[in-house]
């Protein structure tokens, strides 16, 4: 089976790099019997995709260059979040590729288990999600009772009356703005409206 490694460290991790995953994984793939295809590593943050060689891996994931991918563990495959983690674990699922972590070994899609931990991963996504929209909601209802009103301000047929007259006598939007207290974008905007 052809394994393409995964290693990764953080720029904040000063003086470290990729050797020790590196050896280690090299070991690992060996003792399964599998050929490394290549090695990806980055030297950058997990809590973004846009990284050069995880980029890569995917791109040939899609190609079918391999049929596994191993890491160290996840926080070094992806720190993004439980739900943007699971979604790339998917698409390597969905490209075909199964993954393995070295240190978790739970984390191994090659086994009987494969849809178990797909699924407790989804679950725990699920909740993440629940969870940041209950944070949403408590913090809205905390703004709320702060005395702030939500949604769009309400436009005062006044202030729009005020502004269409001054545009028919012929009032740059700028000057109109500057005059009233609005951006000349809303000048604009208010000059059309029919209230």
């Amino acid at each position: 089976m052809k394994a393409a490694i995964y290693a990764r460290v953080s720029t904040r991790d000063r003086g470290q790099d990729n050797e020790n995953q590196l050896r280690e994984l090299r070991a690992f793939a060996e003792r399964l019997g599998y050929t490394v295809y290549q090695e990806y590593t980055d030297q950058d943050s997990g809590g973004k995709a846009e990284r050069r060689q995880f980029q890569q891996l995917f791109q040939d994931a899609h190609q079918r260059r391999f049929e596994i991918v191993i890491f160290w563990a996840l926080d070094r495959f992806s720190r993004e979040g439980v739900t943007e983690t699971l979604n790339h674990l998917q698409k390597l699922s969905a490209a075909g590729v199964q993954f393995k972590s070295f240190t978790e070994q739970y984390l191994d899609s090659t086994g009987i288990f494969k849809d178990a931990i797909i699924g407790i991963l989804a679950a725990i996504a699920k909740q993440e999600r629940v969870r940041l929209g209950e944070r949403t909601k408590a913090g809205l209802a905390k703004t709320v009772a702060k005395g702030t009103k939500l949604g769009r301000p309400v436009v005062a047929p006044e202030l729009v009356q005020q502004v269409q007259q001054l545009r028919q006598q012929g009032r740059s939007d700028r000057a109109i703005g500057k005059e009233l207290g609005l951006s000349p974008s809303t000048v604009a905007k208010y000059a059309h409206l029919t209230i």
